[in-house]
């Protein structure tokens, strides 16, 4: 049993690229397949002895009710984005951390591979990555973000917009842990950029208000003040549910038995 490793799951968003299909409820209750994403994720965590679990909501918040969770509220989900949403558990950022996206499903193995990691930070990047993204998107390089290693597979560069392939050794998919001091000095760097920010320019992206951030965005100004984040390398194994053409793309390879191409259901 995993009894301090806790789990943070963050479901605040109102998910308007899958409309219709959110707009009576959150992304996370989107059913793919035969289960809602969050039911997905709670069978796999539950599965591997994590108990302590915690979901971020937001829009729609009344129509999640899953028992034994605990529950957090960002009544800012419209104007706020993923940094400032896991930081609505902050009093869960404690001991050993899995931090996950409300939007994606995973192989078991996956999440065992990041439980095992025993490195202060670590994010789950997929390095089969341009498989997926050809299938989802008619130019792949307009939605994939830079994510660059070093020779110990530490990260070095993490969501920037790329202009070339040669700049993507992986692809961050939503899936991260912390632990032992990895945890404090993220509370404190992020307190310390919230605070700066009140300067009127947002230290961890200029270009968007400091609410706005994005966990890249976090990620990335934890490396430039000389954090090691580890990279916890997978091939496949995952699903983003972003849109409503990958809500069809899934439905379509399920039902012609080509899914596991991508993830295998059994796996999960």
């Amino acid at each position: 049993m995993n009894n301090k490793m806790k789990a943070i799951i963050l479901a605040a968003g109102q998910g308007q690229r899958l409309r219709p299909l959110t707009n009576d409820k959150p992304k996370c209750m989107v059913k793919l397949f035969t289960k809602s994403l969050l039911d997905w994720q709670i069978k796999n965590f539950c599965n591997l002895g994590i108990s302590d679990i915690s979901i971020v909501k937001g829009y729609k918040s009344e129509k999640i009710s899953i028992p034994n969770v605990n529950y957090f509220h960002n009544s800012k989900y419209k104007e706020t984005n993923m940094v400032e949403t896991l930081f609505c558990a902050e009093s869960k950022l404690q001991n050993d951390v899995i931090i996950s996206y409300g939007d994606i499903i995973y192989e078991k193995k996956i999440l065992e591979k990041i439980i095992d990691d025993n490195n202060d930070m670590a994010v789950v990047i997929d390095k089969s990555w341009r498989k997926y993204w050809e299938m989802r998107f008619k130019n792949p390089l307009n939605d994939a973000e830079s994510l660059t290693l070093d020779d110990n597979g530490f990260i070095k560069n993490i969501g920037q917009p790329i202009k070339e392939i040669n700049q993507i050794q992986g692809q961050y998919i939503g899936l991260m842990k912390f632990q032992n001091s990895g945890i404090e000095i993220l509370k404190e760097f992020y307190k310390k950029m919230k605070n700066l920010s009140k300067l009127d320019v947002n230290p961890l992206n200029s270009s968007i208000p400091f609410q706005k951030s994005y966990m890249t965005d976090l990620l990335q100004g934890l490396i430039d003040e000389g954090c090691k984040i580890k990279s916890i390398p997978i091939n496949n194994g995952w699903l983003e549910l972003d849109s409503i053409d990958d809500y069809n793309l899934y439905n379509k390879k399920f039902n012609e038995n080509t899914l596991s191409e991508l993830i295998d259901l059994k796996k999960l």
